[in-house]
């Protein structure tokens, strides 16, 4: 599974209303833009919209059902953006380990200056 971090899948779940819908989706089951319009406080047609930018980046699947279509996570690609996301934060958990080792060595050798 690769870890690189596609700017795409994060531009897409960097917007709470389309947070909110994969969450709506996870704990309810497969949607409809109507049923999930139905629990945000957006219009039907701004969930479409943001149904098709979760489609795009494969982090939903939609098929007919009816005149709309049933939505449903890719338990897949979701995987890969948590893999992502949690890379994303070892890399940044190393950075600021050695900013602290930096700074503590400064504050070290202030310390000691000062009292030579």
């Amino acid at each position: 599974m690769s870890t690189a971090v596609d700017d795409d899948l994060w531009s897409a779940i960097g917007d709470p209303t389309r947070r909110t819908m994969i969450d709506l989706l996870l704990s309810g089951g497969p949607g409809t833009a109507t049923s999930l319009s139905r629990r945000l406080p957006v219009t039907r047609q701004a969930v479409s919209k943001h149904l098709a930018v979760l489609d795009r980046v494969g982090l939903i699947s939609g098929a007919p059902a009816g005149r709309e279509r049933l939505y449903q996570v890719d338990e897949a690609q979701l995987a890969r953006a948590v893999a992502q996301l949690s890379a994303v934060g070892a890399t940044w958990d190393a950075r600021l380990r050695r900013i602290k080792r930096i700074a503590e060595t400064i504050e070290r050798n202030r310390h000691t200056r000062v009292g030579e």
